[in-house]
């Protein structure tokens, strides 16, 4: 299919007019270019950074039909609610229907009368679904979180198999895009391969997004963190993930107890009571949510303003996807990691547990230790993050995360490196990380007087120390590259060549003393209950506030979340804007002509009766317990 220039200009004025935005961000741009030339697209793109608009505009300009294949019920449904609410044609089927439902939307597809159909992956499996979906003049399959194809990714679901077969069964064959947030070179290859992407025009967008601050905190009290953490951003949107249902429970009901609008979410509730949490934290009645990570993929709630680990993920794949469902809209965010060495034992139980052969669970020990590399790294975390995902080229250092605004001095640990390093060598590479630091520090147990390590020169040199400290300190020289460690349940520690250039007094190693960071828990970085420290000073919170109270309203007739009305970036826009005629209105970012018709005046009015004092709500009376509930 051969689309002239102008189209890319046609593809801008929907822009316009569905969302608001007068142009596309670069990457978008060269995806949409790509489908409207008709090419096979592969989109690798950071949550938040707009996939879905890159599969949405194409469908509208394109002839016939665009299937989205999508993983959740709950994204489907977000998606469809929010282009409807714009105006534009779409629909989804999956088993929530009834059997008339399917009927209807395949009836209304069949008629011309929607642009993107939205269905699980499983339903490409059915033989009379691929019967049906033949007859219709189909010019696009976007297949979303792509990286479900690959066994070797994090979320693999072999209904993901069933894509490229569905395809190939069609009348004639349409475009096929892929996109996902996270992707591994290998999980890149198996998409283009498993998909069967004819000459793909591949996009990878920096997976770096500025407005989030990563951190990672060792050696913290977590319960009275997450306590301290919540109370101080009441007012906000969060996420907190735990890696078992027990935690989950545990802090729910603390955060309960504590008085928090707070909800769960695992797969050990019943349905209802899982769509009853996710509900009620779209909705903004909860704002602070404990969940595994079965919540969240595709999770379109843009004012999410922190999300906090309370253990260590599986893998760097699983962290990006969770900790990326923070500040969506582009707001600055906290995605906090706490980090404990019970969090290896537990996710290293957890890969026993689960019933896989021998490679896959190789891959995920060598991906686990990557992880655990993460966290003790004193690199930059998002550069970390990024050559992860193979975007190896040079990176500044973010400016945000824990590792760049630590600011104590480097310490030269070389001589304890030497020790670990040399007794590690006569220990013969053949043990692990506790053995190693009870040898350093001369512990008198059992299996070090039986092997006989109380006699190595090295016994006992790190005396000093406590074997919890040595074994940070060999962490962190494993995530610098110094030593490595097997794969599989019991790693053992070896030397690299790095660490021999340090025995042989050809390099120093410089580290940092372990953080105790405490700066998050009071609110430094992000906002208060009031918004404050992270905004310009022109935002004016009480008018922010009051049009929240005006798009609550207006959700609420709606039947559908507050940010699919307009986002918060939106509102705090406006706030600053102050639009006085429908042209300033239409100016403002996420304001799109459809939009503006559906929902603008109330929002018009208030600013163009702001002259009216007796009309406006006093910030004490927004911010009063009961009114502040209530809007909460």
């Amino acid at each position: 299919m051969s689309v002239q220039a102008p189209t890319l200009e046609r593809a801008q004025d929907l822009l316009q007019k569905f969302y608001g935005y007068p142009d596309f961000r670069e990457g978008q741009k060269k995806i949409v270019a790509s489908m409207l030339e008709g090419n096979d697209t592969l989109g690798i793109m950071p949550t938040g950074g707009g996939k879905s608009i890159c599969y949405q505009i194409p469908a509208l300009l394109h002839e016939g039909l665009t299937i989205v294949v999508s993983p959740l019920i709950s994204l489907m449904k977000d998606q469809v609610d929010a282009l409807t609410t714009m105006g534009i044609a779409a629909a989804y089927i999956n088993s929530t229907l009834s059997g008339r439902e399917v009927n209807d939307r395949i009836r209304a597809a069949r008629n011309g009368d929607l642009k993107l159909l939205y269905v699980a992956p499983e339903r490409l499996e059915l033989d009379w679904f691929r019967d049906e979906m033949a007859q219709l003049p189909i010019s696009c399959v976007a297949v979303d979180e792509a990286h479900c194809v690959s066994q070797w990714g994090h979320d693999f679901r072999t209904s993901y198999l069933a894509v490229a077969p569905f395809v190939d069964g069609l009348y004639e064959r349409p475009i096929v895009a892929a996109f996902t947030a996270t992707a591994t070179p290998q999980v890149m290859d198996d998409i283009v391969r498993l998909l069967r992407l004819r000459s793909p025009e591949t996009f990878v967008t920096g997976l770096g997004r500025p407005n989030l601050a990563f951190s990672v905190l060792r050696g913290e009290d977590k319960r009275s963190f997450l306590l301290n953490y919540t109370r101080e951003h009441e007012g906000e949107s969060g996420i907190i993930y735990a890696a078992t249902r027990k935690d989950v429970d545990d802090l729910y009901q603390r955060l309960c107890d504590a008085g928090m609008a707070a909800g769960r979410y695992h797969a050990g509730m019943t349905d209802q009571e899982r769509a009853d949490s996710q509900e009620g934290f779209l909705y903004d009645d909860i704002r602070v949510i404990v969940a595994t990570n079965a919540f969240g993929m595709g999770i379109d709630k843009s004012n999410v303003r922190y999300v906090i680990h309370y253990n260590m993920p599986k893998n760097m794949e699983a962290y990006v996807q969770e900790a990326g469902r923070a500040g969506r809209d582009g707001d600055p965010s906290q995605c906090i990691l706490l980090f404990g060495p019970q969090d290896i034992v537990t996710q290293k139980f957890l890969i026993e547990q689960n019933p896989q052969d021998e490679d896959r669970k190789r891959n995920d020990y060598r991906k686990l230790q990557q992880m655990v590399d993460y966290c003790y790294t004193t690199r930059c975390l998002r550069s970390a993050q990024l050559e992860y995902f193979g975007e190896a080229e040079e990176h500044e250092a973010c400016g945000i995360c824990s590792s760049c605004t630590d600011e104590r001095e480097l310490v030269d640990m070389t001589i304890d490196a030497q020790k670990i390093f040399s007794c590690i060598h006569r220990m013969r590479e053949r043990y692990g990380v506790s053995m190693v630091a009870s040898v350093l520090k001369g512990s008198r147990n059992k299996k070090v007087l039986q092997y006989g390590f109380d006699s190595l020169p090295t016994y006992g040199v790190m005396g000093n120390r406590t074997e919890k400290e040595i074994a940070e300190i060999i962490n962190v020289l494993v995530s610098e590259g110094y030593l490595m460690l097997s794969e599989g349940q019991y790693p053992v520690v070896r030397l690299q060549q790095l660490a021999a250039e340090v025995l042989r007094g050809q390099r120093k190693v410089m580290q940092r003393v372990v953080r105790h960071a405490t700066a998050f828990a009071s609110g430094a970085g992000s906002r208060g209950r009031k918004g404050r420290d992270t905004y310009p000073a022109a935002v004016n919170e009480t008018v922010f506030e009051q049009l929240r109270l005006i798009r609550r309203d207006l959700a609420a007739q709606e039947h559908v979340p507050s940010y699919i009305i307009f986002n918060d970036a939106t509102l705090r826009e406006m706030s600053v804007a102050n639009p006085q005629s429908e042209a300033d209105m239409l100016r403002i970012k996420g304001v799109g002509e459809v939009k503006f018709r559906k929902y603008g005046k109330p929002f018009l009015d208030f600013f163009q009766n702001q002259g009216n004092t007796g009309g406006m709500v006093s910030e004490d009376e927004i911010f009063a317990d009961d009114v502040y509930e209530d809007f909460e």
